[in-house]
């Protein structure tokens, strides 16, 4: 049963999601240092101070704080947005350019002027019709 779990905990998959799952969590204090140290200042010098924390209603004696909902969505917003324009899109934009596609082969065909056929780039009489093709007819 231990040889088992060895095997389990040894395997790559677990290994590479652990190492994925710690620099997740270190990413993850770099961008909210970024969106809480960078972004929102700059959101407030904007538009003024973007704390909703004030924002409360009361049912029945129930305080329902929805200024906490609203700051943590915008702290979403604000996250969502600083990963995909710092890291996502120049990611994809650095993939892109080095999976450059090949470039499309030469053609090995033509087609026959009188019927259309496909035939060999070098031929010189469509096999299909017999008649006479000259030189790389369209």
């Amino acid at each position: 049963m231990l040889s088992g779990f060895k095997q389990f905990i040894l395997r790559g998959n677990v290994v590479d999601m652990a190492v994925g799952v710690v620099i997740g969590a270190a990413f993850g204090g770099v961008v909210t240092a970024l969106t809480t140290d960078l972004l929102t200042p700059l959101i407030a010098a904007i538009v003024g101070k973007p704390d909703f924390s004030a924002i409360h209603f009361t049912i029945h004696g129930a305080l329902f704080p929805l200024g906490h909902f609203i700051n943590a969505g915008v702290s979403f917003l604000l996250i969502a947005g600083a990963i995909y324009f710092f890291v996502v899109a120049p990611v994809n934009a650095l993939v892109a350019r080095m999976h450059k596609d090949p470039a499309p082969a030469d053609p090995t065909t033509k087609k026959c002027p009188e019927c259309l056929s496909e035939i060999p780039i070098g031929a010189r009489r469509c096999s299909h019709c017999a008649q006479p093709v000259m030189g790389k007819a369209a």
